[in-house]
């Protein structure tokens, strides 16, 4: 199990582990239990402490401060989007007409669910869209709702072909 892993991230932070170290109390130990709560959430204390060396107490109470201070957001399930019934991807830039808040922007795209993530983004486009949907016809109707909202000019959309990378947030 998490014997396998290297032993290695107990020496050198990752680079994310220098920006903020200090500002939330998280040292060293704290950000190799979060490397392994990344790579299996459901790793036992015991487990997590055998590598980093701690006991599974000491373990149990650095994750119960973390997840106190806001450090740990969650533990999730991941389940594979086609299982669901969402094996349609797409990314859509957003182009808007004038100037439109960020506010405003997520209003509207709040209001489709096939829109999973968005932010905005520099260059051309206002914002860029990942959206999710069944098939083909309901991802052009997802769209056509974005396209109908007051404040969008045009978009400019991707059909994702095949998953290249895909990397969990950190």
């Amino acid at each position: 199990m998490l014997e396998a892993l290297d032993a290695t991230i107990l020496q050198d932070p990752p680079a994310h582990a220098i920006k903020d170290r200090y500002s939330r109390g998280v040292d060293n130990l704290d950000f190799s239990i979060i490397d392994l709560l990344r790579q299996n959430a459901r790793a036992g204390y015991g487990d997590i402490g055998a590598v980093v060396g701690l006991s599974a107490s000491a373990v149990k109470r650095r994750v119960d401060r973390m997840v106190g201070d806001g450090v740990i957001r969650g533990f999730t399930v991941q389940v594979d989007p086609a299982v669901d019934g969402l094996a349609t991807e797409a990314y859509v830039e957003l182009f808007c007409r004038g100037t439109v808040s960020p506010a405003e922007l997520q209003r509207i795209l709040s209001t489709v669910p096939e829109v999973v993530d968005a932010g905005t983004v520099t260059g051309s486009a206002d914002a860029i869209v990942h959206m999710r949907s069944r098939d083909i016809p309901s991802l052009e109707g997802a769209l056509e709702r974005v396209r109908n909202a007051p404040n969008v000019d045009h978009t400019r959309s991707a059909i994702v072909l095949s998953k290249l990378i895909n990397r969990q947030p950190a």
